[in-house]
């Protein structure tokens, strides 16, 4: 079995519990074509990741709060949109320009598409984001350092907030959980004090949404649509929410590969 299969194994895993809200050990091997030990294993690995919760004999899921953080779990939810998206925002950089990228899975992607422009100055909170730069030549990387989380892979709180306060950058590139037509929002008040503190470092700001993620709130609220200079999201948005979303700001449509 290769890293691949398993890793999609885990994700097929992962998303039967979390559809079912509970599975057991044998319900899952006849799912996956494996046998009950290897799923026991994937369920170990899948709960220190944070995606669920074990009990004896098969799992159960976390309040979507908690596996929505995960970075794990994100990293292979709707890989398509987040590349479409990430290929419509790499327009908005150009060689020389200093940019700020949040923890995001859909700005990772970004991050990996900028990885060969230079001369650029890259700013970020995301171990990843510093890992695809970390060799390139002509990239000046600043990392922001912080209280590092394991759920995002990356650094937050208050030392993060401040260091990000002290920056001021021609782009700042975001995401977030959940937005409506007034709103951005998260629903964990770490990674918004941080995001909060990236837009109001930026000449220009951008937020990069899958589609999923339209149409939804979350318990905080990271701040205004309109405040954003763009909004780039993928072609599965409902064209009514599209329309709501084009009266608060400006908005590229990306065409997803299918």
């Amino acid at each position: 079995m290769t890293k691949n299969s398993g890793d999609q194994r885990r994700r097929l895993i992962a998303d039967h519990v979390v559809q079912h809200g509970t599975a057991t050990g044998a319900d899952l091997a006849r799912l996956t074509g494996v046998s009950l030990m290897t799923v026991h294993r994937d369920l170990d690995d899948l709960e220190r990741r944070g995606v669920l919760r074990r009990f004896r004999g098969g799992a159960s899921a976390l309040p979507s709060t908690v596996f929505e953080s995960s970075l794990d779990y994100r990293l292979g939810v709707n890989t398509a949109e987040k590349e479409a998206v990430a290929r419509a925002a790499a327009a908005l950089v150009e060689p020389g320009m200093s940019v700020m990228l949040d923890d995001s899975t859909t700005v990772l992607a970004l991050a990996r598409l900028l990885a060969g422009l230079a001369p650029l100055t890259v700013v970020t909170n995301a171990r990843r984001v510093v890992d695809v730069f970390a060799e390139r030549e002509g990239v000046r990387l600043i990392a922001l350092g912080g209280e590092y989380s394991r759920t995002h892979d990356s650094y937050l709180g208050v030392p993060c907030v401040e260091a990000v306060e002290a920056l001021s950058v021609d782009l700042v590139v975001v995401s977030s959980s959940a937005l409506d037509a007034r709103l951005a929002y998260h629903q964990e008040q770490d990674v918004v004090l941080v995001k909060r503190a990236m837009l109001r470092s930026g000449a220009r700001t951008a937020m990069l949404m899958d589609h999923t993620k339209l149409a939804r709130t979350a318990l905080h609220r990271v701040g205004p649509v309109g405040d954003l200079d763009e909004l780039v999201v993928d072609d599965g948005v409902a064209p009514d929410v599209l329309a709501r979303l084009r009266e608060a700001t400006s908005v590229t449509v990306a065409p997803v590969a299918r």
